[in-house]
C-alpha cells in the first residue's frame, strides 16, 4: 500500500508503530468500532484552517457548507468568524438551528 502523503493529513496526525493518530486518538480502533467509511474531524486542525483562511482573505470568507454540514461544524465555521455559504433549504435550516444569525449566511444556487 502506498503511504499517505503527510500534507494530506490532519496537523495533529501521526503514525505510531504503522498506525494513524488524529489528536492522539488511534483510528484503527474507531473504524472497527464504527465500521467504514468513517469520516473523523479534528476540531483544533478546522479551527486552524479556518483562522488561516481568513487571515490571508479577510473578513469575507465563507465556509462551503457542501463540503460538511452538521450543527457543529456550523458553529465552529461560525465561531472562527467566517460566513456560511449555504445552497439550500436544509442547509440554511441547519445554519440558523446551529445559532449561526442568518445575516452570516450567503444563499445563492440556481433558481433562487
Amino acid at each position: 500500500m502506498t503511504a499517505l502523503p503527510r500534507h494530506l493529513l490532519p496537523d495533529n496526525a501521526e503514525i505510531r508503530d504503522g498506525a494513524l493518530y488524529v489528536a492522539g486518538v488511534a483510528i484503527e480502533p474507531l473504524a472497527e468500532r464504527f465500521g467504514t467509511p468513517l469520516f473523523v474531524y479534528d476540531e483544533a486542525h478546522m479551527r486552524a484552517r479556518c483562522r488561516e483562511a481568513r487571515a490571508a482573505f479577510g473578513d469575507g470568507v465563507s465556509y462551503a457548507t457542501k463540503a460538511f454540514l452538521c450543527k457543529a461544524m456550523a458553529r465552529l465555521a461560525h465561531e472562527e468568524g467566517l460566513h456560511l455559504d449555504v445552497a439550500s433549504g436544509g442547509e440554511m435550516h441547519v445554519a440558523l438551528a446551529a445559532g449561526v444569525p442568518a445575516d452570516r449566511l450567503v444563499l445563492h444556487g440556481n433558481n433562487k
